[in-house]
């Protein structure tokens, strides 16, 4: 799981940003990335892939992946995912995460000289685009083979759930925190019953 990251450290790069997202199949909420560049290596609880843990494990990994590493979150609701598409948004969401992370980070590194050539962004999935001034590096089912990543999966996957779960109060009925707004059979039903809520993707087929 650490094999990526010791690749970045070996040609020179001393930030190491592991990025993911969350929420690019749902038909309704925000798309959420994170950002995550470990302080430190060693964790109690288990660090994969979101999907291939529990609700219960990933809010136990997500609380000492905070205290474990510096952390930033970006979110494109679903009037920019419906104005610019679900693929830009995300890269946007990822942006805004890695930013926000780059904020962070001690003045003791950003004053370091050539600071930007010193980070390296390793992304999740097959594809990247940003204005960035740093390096990055695509790696397909990088949750499953990048620490930094699989921690990133896991607070994108944190934070969508949450963001979703107070929708479920806001808009009662829709089963918002039980699908987290994936296109499950009852919540297509329930679309079709009810129409669409104001946080569905107009863009996106709600009813097959």
């Amino acid at each position: 799981m650490l094999y990526h990251e010791n690749k970045a450290k070996q040609k020179g790069f001393k930030v190491i940003i592991g990025v993911d997202e969350a929420g690019r199949g749902p038909l309704a909420g925000p798309v959420v990335a994170a950002a995550v560049c470990l302080k430190s290596r060693k964790f109690h609880n288990k660090i994969c892939d979101s999907k291939k843990i529990s609700h219960h494990q990933r809010e136990k990994a997500f609380l000492e992946i905070l205290q474990n590493a510096y952390v930033g979150i970006g979110i494109m609701s679903e009037a920019v995912v419906d104005s610019m598409n679900i693929l830009n948004a995300t890269y946007c969401a990822m942006a805004m995460a890695i930013r926000q992370l780059v904020e962070k980070l001690p003045s003791s590194k950003k004053s370091q000289r050539d600071f930007e050539k010193r980070i390296c962004i390793l992304v999740d999935g097959n594809s990247f685009k940003t204005d960035l001034p740093y390096a990055y590096k695509t790696i397909i089912r990088g949750d499953n083979l990048s620490m930094s990543i699989a921690c990133a999966s896991i607070v994108a996957k944190v934070s969508r759930d949450r963001i979703l779960s107070i929708y479920d109060r806001i808009f009662p009925g829709y089963g918002f925190s039980v699908h987290k707004g994936y296109p499950t059979k009852d919540h297509r039903m329930v679309i079709r019953k009810r129409g669409p809520s104001p946080i569905h993707r107009k863009t996106f087929k709600l009813i097959p």
